[in-house]
C-alpha cells in the first residue's frame, strides 16, 4: 500500500513571476475587463472601485506594500521547495485547473486524469504577448525555454481511474498528448508552476488531476470536489506500491478580485479539517480565478482521508488596483 507523506498548497498566479513594480500591467488588463467576478456578481472596473471605495484599497497598492508582499511570496515558495526536497516523496499528485490548455471548449470535462507515461512543458505560445504584457512577463513562471519531458505515473493514475469508476465518479481520461497549432501541447500552467518553482526544475514523477473550475456549465460543486478528493485518497491507499506520495494543490486563492473575508473562512476550514466549512461556501463565490480554490478543496478531501493536517499556512493578499483586483496568495503544508 502506498503512503501519503505530505501535502502542499500553493498559489500560482502571474504576480508571483512579475516584479512588483510591474504589477500595474495586470491592473491595466483589469480596467479593460467588463466582467470582474466578485461574490457571485459581475462588475466593470469602475463599478467595482465604487462598490469597494470604503475599504481604503489605495493603501494596499503602495509600492512599499507590493514589494513586501512579493518578497513574502518568494520566501513562501522557497520554503515549500525546501519542504518537498526534505520530505522526498517518490511521486506527487498535482490537482490543478485546466484553462483551455489541455482541453478546449469542444471538450471540457469536469474531472480528468492523465494516465500516459509522460507529458512535456513547452515554451510559451507566441500569441501570449498580444494577449497581455503582464501575462507574457510571468510566462516563464510556468513554461520552460525549450521542451522538457516530465515523467508521469500511469500505474497510480490507473488506480485512481478504476477507483473513481467503482465509487461512482464518471471522469474523463487522457492517455495521449493533444496536438496544437504548432505541435504537441505542453502541460497546463497549474502543473508547470509546481515542477518549475516548487520542484525547482528537478521534476518529480506525477499524476496530473485536471479540474474544470473556470468554465460553465459543468464545474463541480465544492462538495463534489471534496468527495472527489476522498476517492483519490482511497485510490492511493489501495495502490499496490511501496512508493511514497505527496499531494499538491495548485492555484487560488481569491482572484482576480480579492475577497479576504471569503478566503478567511476557507482557510479556517482547511486548518480545522472542517468539511462543513470547506464545502459550505456558496458555489457562486467560486468564479473566475477564485474557482481555483476548488483545487485546494479537492486536496483537503484527499488529506483528510489520509490523516494529515495543516501545520503551516501563510496568506498574502497581493492587490494591484484600487478596485481590489489582484491575487490573494496562499501557501500551506500538511504533515
Amino acid at each position: 500500500m502506498a503512503n501519503i507523506i505530505c501535502g502542499l498548497g500553493t498559489s500560482h498566479g502571474p504576480l508571483l513571476g512579475t516584479p512588483p513594480d510591474m504589477w500595474h500591467l495586470r491592473a491595466e488588463d483589469d480596467r479593460k475587463n467588463p466582467a470582474l467576478e466578485y461574490r457571485g456578481e459581475k462588475y466593470g472596473w469602475d463599478q467595482l472601485r465604487k462598490l469597494r471605495r470604503g475599504e481604503n484599497l489605495e493603501a494596499q497598492i503602495e509600492q512599499e506594500v507590493k514589494n513586501e508582499r512579493h518578497a513574502r511570496c518568494q520566501e513562501n515558495i522557497a520554503n515549500l521547495a525546501n519542504h518537498i526536497r526534505e520530505v522526498k516523496p517518490d511521486v506527487i499528485v498535482i490537482v490543478g485547473d485546466d484553462q483551455h490548455e489541455w482541453f478546449q471548449p469542444e471538450n471540457m470535462p469536469t474531472f480528468a486524469v492523465f494516465y500516459g507515461n509522460h507529458v512535456y512543458n513547452r515554451p510559451p505560445a507566441k500569441k501570449i504577448e498580444k494577449k497581455s504584457k503582464g501575462l507574457a512577463i510571468a510566462a516563464m513562471n510556468y513554461r520552460t525555454p525549450e521542451d522538457v519531458r516530465y515523467e508521469t505515473v500511469p500505474d497510480l493514475a490507473m488506480e485512481i481511474i478504476m477507483t473513481a469508476k467503482n465509487e461512482g465518479f464518471d471522469i474523463a481520461t487522457s492517455a495521449m498528448i493533444p496536438k496544437g497549432e504548432d505541435g504537441k501541447i505542453g502541460i497546463g500552467h497549474a502543473f508547470g508552476f509546481v515542477q518549475r518553482r516548487i520542484c525547482e526544475d528537478d521534476p518529480i514523477p506525477f499524476v496530473p488531476i485536471m479540474l474544470n473550475t473556470f468554465y460553465p456549465p459543468n464545474q463541480a460543486t465544492p462538495k463534489r470536489c471534496f468527495q472527489f478528493g476522498n476517492m483519490i485518497a482511497k485510490a492511493i491507499q489501495s495502490w499496490d506500491s511501496d512508493q511514497t506520495v505527496g499531494i499538491v494543490a495548485s492555484g487560488g486563492l481569491s482572484h482576480f478580485v480579492i475577497d479576504e473575508e471569503h478566503d478567511a473562512r476557507m482557510i479556517e476550514g482547511f486548518k480545522n479539517n472542517d468539511e462543513k466549512a470547506i464545502t459550505g461556501e456558496p458555489d457562486k463565490f467560486f468564479r473566475s480565478g477564485t474557482s481555483e480554490t476548488k483545487n485546494w478543496i479537492t486536496v483537503a478531501g484527499i488529506l483528510k482521508e489520509s490523516g494529515l493536517s495543516i501545520d503551516t499556512f501563510d496568506y498574502v493578499p497581493c492587490y494591484r488596483s484600487e478596485a481590489g483586483t489582484g491575487n490573494a496568495m496562499g501557501f500551506a503544508t500538511w504533515t
